[in-house]
């Protein structure tokens, strides 16, 4: 949201600590290595000598800059990396011809680093763009013959893995070359999990189906894009793990004559203006691919010009491979010559993805593996004070997932969502799915109930506004799986995925308008992802564990088809039950919330539901004591619990065939699971009903009444608004069957009656809106009964 920091100031106070003669600027990031350091370049100027580019190597955890190299004249330095010894530097110089810009030539070196900086030409001066990597080795003490190994991409034309001797002097003839890739379009390195990336041109595969006819081979000639991943290792052979096929729409079709580079080198990439393109990978398997791109619906007659103010759609992908999914934006109507600069940021943040799209938006898209991705938030664009085209945005290994840094100007910028920004556009924003997304994220992302109570509380001040009942949904079910995941054995941590965790449903489409701008968010399936994939056992080290087994895990459970537990199983059973339920027949040592039933169960609820189950039974209008013998909560309860254990060991038993999930579920795991969620459900449901009356009308720190005596001592019109909200809170609680807190039936039922009309009041009955009880049937027949007698009317 700020800026934090800025690299520049803080690598010029290095180099004047050392000398406070020299002056040093024109810096710039030449790359990072999976080590975490740093290599920059930048001129420094001396009264004494001319001035001249240096090479330093950073680290950011100690401040120190060491400089690596010093060249003779000010040159052009675009990309550079170091091996894991800090023996060799390769670094690209790149000529621009001073006549003409749009002529240049890229040439890679070689250096040894030492007292004499051996300097070797590559030799492969190219007018296509050239970068240079070195692989690093997974355990960083090398011994005395290992190969050092280093790749060279050549835009369009290849990528070649050179491999040269420690104990060898630096000459051409000392290393040999092999080629890995020929005539690709796009490229990008992983630093971290030593991943080459790469988009090039490969024919279908064919496979014939019974009674398809066989294609002739002129019209299997055409060839499309195709995603590929090397993956290195330390003694053992690349292997293929990725391979995808590329859906590339609109490629090139507003974009002109391409052929320009940006030679941005984090994260480092070959691609020219014609496909902006990255991969995003972390640890724990998750893999998505962002592409990013313009187009107009009618196809221009004319090349638009730089200052063209034709309209154009902007839109991007995510292919969120771990999900099995693709997410779809795009923003119609932006001038072209706006468009065309805006350089859209992709990162990680926790389990959503950061998009931010520099003055039009923020996008927080929900592709972790906690759940389904259906939960997108979308928000003003974080920053505000920035010039566009001085935004290049990229994320840096070093300083923390929260931060980014601007490549335009060396800022170290914090790009955490502030909780004031996801406040302001749950209130101006009138998009429900938003809304629900906003909530969902905040409770189970952020854990700020006291920011979703606030909510709740400011959307329950509109009682009649159409989508309050689905915040409330969203609310219980959203805070109950949070109840439970925080109380929750680790050795039952699998059966967690079975609960319910949102309202809203994979692949929904929403429009969101933000600053006059109409946003159009959309999600397809993908089919059958774990083919793009090279499989577990397929690999040079079967079983390798690394993020491409997690990937391949995360899209076999993905495959199995698991279903989580839906409410309305439950209010499906309730609707046959309830019609011939009797409460005296009910024994109360059957449901687990009794207090003469099952000891274990009791003391379940006792330790985690009493925790701010106590604290809110001074907090609600009401007194939480029934007089039935046995009440419609615990019925509900009863169902719950029954319905959940069998959806539960069903759903375990079907899924403990896995080959990775070695750990099967007992019962013991799932009676655990369960009885901490039903506790949950009826805590989360009194919550929720003490965030409402606090809304409507009722202050326990000032109302002295509750029950009855105090819905008597309210006015007219608190009455009403209370009975509204109440109204739409009981319907809520009622759609997805979760229980209601004790002592709300009558109360609500008394509440009516003095709300209502008599007629009114009767209809609710029959509709089985409201619950006569004893204790409120006996003070509406003796009030009847006194109006009778006094208006004489027996």
């Amino acid at each position: 949201m700020v800026t934090v920091d800025n690299f520049t100031s803080k690598l010029c106070a290095i180099i004047l600590g050392k000398n406070t003669e020299d002056v040093a600027n024109e810096w710039r990031l030449l790359g990072q290595e999976q080590d975490e350091t740093l290599l920059f370049s930048w001129v420094q100027s001396s009264k004494i000598q001319k001035d001249v580019t240096k090479i330093g190597l950073y680290s950011f955890s100690t401040n120190d800059l060491t400089v690596i190299h010093t060249f003779e004249t000010v040159v052009n330095c675009i990309q550079a990396s170091i091996d894991s010894s800090k023996t060799y530097l390769a670094y690209v110089i790149k000529r621009i011809d001073p006549n003409d810009s749009k002529i240049f030539t890229y040439n890679p070196y070689l250096l040894k680093i030492g007292t004499k900086n051996e300097i070797c030409d590559l030799d492969l001066e190219r007018s296509k763009q050239i970068l240079v990597q070195f692989l690093y080795q997974k355990y960083s003490v090398l011994s005395e013959n290992s190969p050092v190994k280093f790749l060279i991409l050549i835009h369009q034309e290849c990528i070649l893995q050179y491999q040269i001797k420690n104990d060898n002097e630096l000459n051409a003839e000392n290393f040999f070359y092999e080629s890995l890739v020929r005539k690709f379009s796009w490229a990008q390195w992983d630093p971290i999990h030593q991943t080459l990336y790469y988009i090039h041109n490969r024919k279908p595969t064919r496979c014939l189906v019974e009674g398809e006819e066989e294609t002739p081979p002129s019209l299997t000639s055409k060839t499309s894009p195709t995603l590929s991943g090397l993956q290195f290792h330390d003694d053992l052979p690349h292997e293929s793990v990725l391979n995808i096929p590329l859906n590339l729409p609109h490629l090139s079709t507003v974009s002109g004559n391409c052929g320009i580079y940006e030679d941005d080198s984090v994260p480092l990439r070959i691609h020219d203006c014609s496909l902006d393109l990255i991969v995003l990978t972390n640890s724990n398997g998750y893999v998505c691919v962002c592409h990013h791109y313009l187009y107009q619906p009618i196809q221009p007659t004319t090349e638009l010009k730089d200052d063209d103010t034709s309209l154009v759609h902007f839109a991007y992908s995510v292919t969120v491979l771990h999900q099995s999914c693709v997410i779809h934006c795009v923003v119609p109507g932006l001038p072209w010559s706006k468009a065309k600069t805006i350089r859209p940021l992709f990162k990680y943040h926790g389990d959503h993805m950061l998009v931010f799209i520099p003055e039009v938006c923020t996008h927080l898209l929900d592709i972790g593996a906690m759940h389904e991705p259906c939960c997108h938030v979308i928000t003003k664009p974080l920053l505000t004070n920035l010039e566009t085209h001085r935004l290049c945005l990229t994320s840096l290994v070093t300083v923390g997932s929260d931060y980014v840094i601007n490549l335009a100007t060396l800022d170290l910028i914090d790009m955490t969502m502030p909780t004031n920004l996801l406040v302001q556009t749950f209130k101006n924003n009138p998009h429900l799915g938003n809304k629900l997304s906003i909530i969902h994220y905040l409770i189970l992302h952020r854990s700020e109930m006291e920011i979703v109570s606030e909510l709740i509380a400011w959307q329950a001040e509109k009682p009649l506004s159409l989508g309050l009942p689905q915040f409330l949904r969203e609310f219980l079910i959203g805070s109950s799986y949070a109840s439970v995941q925080r109380n929750l054995p680790s050795d039952a941590s699998h059966l967690v995925n079975l609960l319910p965790i949102t309202t809203q449903h994979m692949g929904n489409e929403f429009e969101v308008r933000i600053n006059d701008k109409m946003i159009c968010l959309s999600q397809d399936v993908l089919w059958n992802a774990s083919m793009m994939l090279l499989s577990p056992q397929q690999r040079i080290v079967p079983y390798r564990s690394d993020i491409w087994v997690k990937l391949w895990e995360q899209l076999a459970k993905i495959s199995k088809g698991k279903q989580r537990f839906r409410p309305t199983q439950v209010v499906e059973k309730l609707l046959v039950s309830l019609v011939c339920y009797q409460p005296e027949a009910l024994s109360r040592s059957s449901t687990p919330m009794s207090p003469t039933g099952s000891s274990a169960v009791l003391n379940d609820f006792l330790s985690i539901g009493n925790q701010c189950g106590r604290k809110l039974l001074d907090a609600l209008p009401f007194y939480e004591i029934e007089s039935c013998t046995a009440s419609k909560q615990e019925h509900i309860i009863s169902v719950n619990l029954r319905e959940l254990s069998m959806h539960l060991l069903k759903q375990s038993a079907e899924n403990k065939i896995s080959k990775f999930q070695w750990q099967s579920q007992t019962p013991m795991h799932v009676h655990a699971v369960a009885t901490r969620y039903i506790t949950a459900q009826l805590e989360q449901s009194r919550y929720l009903c003490q965030i409402l009356c606090k809304a409507a009308t009722f202050d326990p720190r000032q109302e002295l009444e509750k029950g009855f005596v105090y819905i008597e001592q309210l006015q007219e019109e608190r009455r009403y608004i209370l009975f509204t909200i109440l109204e739409r809170y009981y319907l809520s609680v009622e759609s997805i069957a979760f229980p209601l807190p004790q002592g709300f039936t009558s109360f609500f039922a008394y509440l009516g009656y003095k709300t209502l009309s008599f007629d009114m009041f009767l209809q609710y009955i029959q509709r089985n809106v409201l619950e006569l009880q004893v204790d409120v049937m006996k003070i509406i027949m003796a009030g009847e009964f006194d109006l009778r007698l006094k208006e004489n009317t027996f």
